[in-house]
């Protein structure tokens, strides 16, 4: 059993006024995050890709086992591959998995199965969460909360490209078993988020919509 060593956390303590200062500042930048489904095809720099890779994995995680793998493609031919793989399961989910619920629910959207972004983007950055750890032996490494510790990263990827001006979608076809064959993953990894990565396109547009008040998401105990 791997043991570590336990050093003194250091941190800095600010202003009651300072610390609001920062909070209304991130909460402001955020509230202008959107899903951009049209993008520019514009070249971005894999550093900033590095980068926010490297945020997402400063998150949280069970037993601190990192379960997450982020797989960048920048290679056309196989953006134009996992295209056309996403769009064969959303064609087949639009036209006969989807109850009717669910299609009311997405209609103000206006999306569809169609999803040329996959190729328009310059990255694609898929996320995989690692059901299973494997040692240099071969042996299996089991993970803990595997779910909750991939959603966690994604939540600091997307925060990371919005902080640098960069765009992106959570994209999730369903099935995604295609992602695993196309990028060639061993079997303890189940992809998890397919996320374009870029520049939103010159006049791209998104719905209007609003997010729920802190009254509607917050229950307080004082």
């Amino acid at each position: 059993m791997k043991e570590y060593p336990f050093v003194p956390y250091r941190w800095n303590r600010h202003s009651r006024s300072e610390l609001a200062r920062r909070a209304k500042e991130f909460l402001q930048a955020m509230e202008t995050r959107r899903s951009v489904r049209e993008f520019s095809s514009e070249s971005v720099p894999r550093e900033l890709i590095e980068v926010a890779v490297q945020t997402a994995s400063t998150a949280p995680s069970g037993a601190n086992r990192q379960p997450w793998k982020f797989v960048v493609v920048g290679n056309p031919e196989l953006k134009r591959k996992i295209r056309v793989a996403a769009e064969a399961e959303e064609k087949a989910s639009y036209e006969q998995r989807m109850p009717d619920e669910w299609l009311e629910a997405l209609a103000p959207l206006a999306t569809d199965w169609k999803k040329p972004f996959l190729e328009t983007a310059p990255w694609l950055v898929v996320a995989f969460a690692e059901a299973y750890g494997v040692l240099d032996d071969g042996s299996k490494q089991k993970n803990y909360y595997v779910q909750e510790s991939v959603g966690i990263a994604c939540g600091l990827f997307i925060a990371a490209l919005h902080q640098m001006g960069l765009a992106t979608l959570t994209h999730t076809p369903s099935p995604m078993g295609f992602l695993s064959e196309v990028l060639n993953r061993p079997k303890n990894e189940r992809p998890y988020i397919l996320f374009p990565v870029g520049y939103p396109a010159e006049g791209a547009k998104v719905p209007v919509i609003e997010k729920k008040s802190l009254e509607q998401v917050a229950v307080w105990f004082d």
